[in-house]
């Protein structure tokens, strides 16, 4: 008997979302609000280039305004946290998004703990991630967010099931997990030092990929049944998964692209509006 593959579509989950965004943006529109998200470009690499202004486009088509702020690589770490401070003053901007990655010479994570909390819609400062272990955050980081938004969206459990999140990134791999075990899940987190990792991602029922290799997961190591989450974005399109490869085991599986990325997309949306809310009351 042939079983039927779920296809975890991510780009339904995301118009699902822009939808009841552009209801939210008018309603402020009607309070005189206008949702504003900032982004700050630190050089000329042309993927984040890509990135900003797909974040740009994505705000112009449900009404948030957008503003984008282009540094010159030679920027130094202080000159960065100056123009985040100049953000977190102005209080038509609701939200801070600092592109991944900066030139070398900068410390990023100074530069993300500059953004201020209410601000942080991208969750990468270390409070929000805080926050987030503790179930308590308004904005967790937006592709662990994505990840829950798609299972929650496919009506997937969650309770009781065994996670397997491979990659430990303090914007993904951590947080991801830590939100899987707040929906009582038990999570076994893999990284670069684990040994058995196939053995170990074969007890997964969820199994999250995160760790920036293409087609690094194997079909074998996926058991029948199990539900695939892909959250890489690799050259060519390709995912931190074999699809082809691991679809024949997996009962469900997000593709790449139109997986994780747009409902990612659609979070920093959702986390900016929702900053905006908070401002109207």
């Amino acid at each position: 008997m042939k079983v039927e593959k779920l296809i975890l579509d991510g780009n339904r989950v995301a118009d699902d979302m822009k939808e009841q965004l552009v209801v939210r943006v008018k309603e402020l529109s009607g309070k005189g609000i206008v949702p504003c998200l900032a982004t700050i470009l630190v050089g000329d690499d042309p993927s984040s280039a890509t990135y900003v202004r797909m974040k740009g486009n994505a705000c112009k088509r449900i009404g948030i305004h957008s503003i984008r702020v282009d540094l010159p690589s030679s920027t130094t770490t202080d000159e960065l946290i100056a123009a985040i401070n100049k953000l977190n003053d102005e209080p038509t901007v609701h939200g801070i998004l600092l592109q991944h990655p900066v030139p070398h010479h900068i410390d990023e994570r100074a530069a993300f703990e500059a953004i201020r909390i209410e601000k942080d819609v991208d969750g990468v400062t270390t409070q929000g991630f805080a926050q987030n272990a503790f179930g308590l955050a308004d904005y967790p980081s937006c592709t662990p967010a994505a990840i829950l938004a798609i299972l929650e969206y496919y009506n997937i459990p969650i309770e009781g099931k065994h996670a397997v999140v491979i990659g430990r990134s303090p914007i993904l791999g951590k947080p991801v997990s830590a939100m899987l075990l707040n929906k009582d899940a038990t999570v076994t987190t893999c990284h670069s030092k684990t040994t058995n990792l196939e053995d170990i991602v074969r007890l997964g029922d969820i199994v999250v990929a995160a760790v920036g290799k293409p087609k690094f997961v194997q079909g074998d190591w996926i058991k029948p049944g199990a539900v695939v989450i892909d959250a890489g974005y690799n050259k060519g399109n390709l995912g931190d998964v074999d699809y082809d490869a691991c679809l024949k085991n997996a009962y469900a599986i997000t593709p790449v692209p139109a997986g994780v990325g747009p409902v990612t997309i659609a979070t920093l949306l959702k986390h900016t509006v929702e900053a905006a809310e908070k401002c109207a009351i």
